[in-house]
């Protein structure tokens, strides 16, 4: 049998210019979710936007975009299309009746990425049951009957229509998953409980920003890495010991713009691992153009899970990956963040207002015995409150055999 290589999905991209984002951002966001598509494994063709004060309610997008969209899909084929942001159930009704093709929405999308990425039964659960309650006010669009998958003899009640009787499935099934999920909470609950009194230090910022990279480095583990996003869901905990100070150091799953509010709470249970933390250290892609958004998405992130207060590392990662461009003299247009010097970058607001803020490079280890001796001093802080009679492990000539 002669196999076949897997046909690659052909995917058409929608956004909008609007009130709360301008053509700046909403490059950006569609950038980014050109990057989710390439992570599902299927290639953009084409990106269209339409400058909307307000969402269309019907469609999204004003009906002659609409009408530019569906013929370019019936002229180049395209199986998908996907738009930047969640789409009502009537929306995607309406949208699919006139495109006649694969309609997703960005939440659709990162569900199926992190369905993909789910490794541990913990994780396959968390993702599950958000996929259900993304999936309970659209069954109207629907075509699966969801009652074969549970035998359908006797599942059907008096009168009941096809979409009542699904409906009341995935009730079962969210209830049976929330049920799940208590009990893995207890699970872990335990064992951070068996952990004792350790000081425990948990990695967060956006997704792809090098987490998994440092948590690799610090604790010499091999956590799956890579240039996707969302490589990590499950929470990964590791003791590092700096000089003679040892501690728990949390790698978590990485957070997103428009992150639905579905997976912040399925994943409550991975996202204890940051609300039990005492020290945060968050993670920021430097290189990345839009870094500030991505800092203020990961803080109203935090704020959302009563995270917001805890101490915190700024560690700016990836400098060997900015790109710094001499301004010419001759030159008046205003000054970028191109150019900015690394110095320059270390004595701005950010670092002053972020104290300690760190710059370094996780792949080529530059600065990294600054970055230790930063967060040594933060466990040592802490530790020593609640240990006050172990001044002895304290170690501060540790670094000058990580010259």
């Amino acid at each position: 049998m002669i196999e076949t290589a897997p046909v690659t999905e052909k995917v058409v991209i929608v956004g909008l210019i609007n009130r709360n984002q301008n053509e700046r951002q909403s490059r950006e966001y569609l950038d980014e979710l050109e990057f989710l598509v390439d992570t599902a494994g299927a290639v953009v063709l084409k990106r269209f936007t339409q400058k909307l004060d307000v969402p269309n309610t019907a469609t999204f997008v004003g009906p002659g975009k609409l009408e530019e969209i569906s013929n370019y899909v019936k002229v180049i084929e395209a199986n998908t299309v996907i738009f930047d942001d969640e789409l009502t159930p009537t929306q995607l009704r309406n949208i699919e009746k006139k495109l006649e093709s694969k309609v997703l929405d960005r939440t659709n999308l990162i569900l199926d990425i992190f369905a993909r990425r789910a490794k541990t039964a913990n994780a396959k659960t968390q993702v599950e049951l958000a996929q259900y309650q993304y999936l309970l006010p659209r069954l109207t669009r629907m075509w699966t009957h969801l009652e074969r998958q549970q035998g359908g003899i006797g599942m059907r009640g008096p009168g009941e229509t096809q979409i009542e009787t699904d409906r009341r499935i995935i009730l079962d099934k969210i209830s049976r998953l929330k049920e799940q999920l208590k009990k893995i909470d207890k699970q872990k609950a335990t064992q951070r409980k068996n952990r004792g009194k350790l000081v425990r230090v948990a990695l967060i910022g956006y997704t792809n920003v090098g987490k998994s990279t440092i948590m690799n480095m610090m604790a010499k583990s091999e956590v799956f890495a890579e240039n996707k996003l969302f490589a990590t869901l499950d929470t990964t905990v590791r003791k590092v010991v700096i000089g003679n100070l040892p501690f728990l150091f949390a790698d978590t799953v990485g957070f997103i713009r428009k992150l639905p509010h579905g997976l912040i709470e399925s994943f409550k249970s991975t996202l204890d691992e940051v609300r039990e933390a005492d020290i945060l250290l968050h993670i920021v892609d430097i290189s990345h153009p839009g870094f500030e958004e991505q800092i203020e998405t990961v803080n109203t992130t935090l704020q959302e899970i009563d995270a917001g207060d805890k101490p915190t590392l700024y560690i700016f990662n990836k400098i060997d990956a900015f790109t710094f461009v001499e301004k010419d003299d001759d030159d008046l247009s205003p000054r970028t963040k191109e150019n900015f010097t690394l110095q320059e970058w270390q004595n701005s607001w950010m670092a002053k207002n972020n104290t300690p803020a760190l710059f370094i490079s996780a792949t080529q280890k530059e600065n990294i015995v600054d970055f230790k001796t930063a967060l040594y001093e933060q466990v040592k802080k802490i530790h020593s409150q609640r240990f006050p009679y172990n001044e002895y492990l304290y170690n501060t000539d540790w670094e000058k055999g990580e010259q």
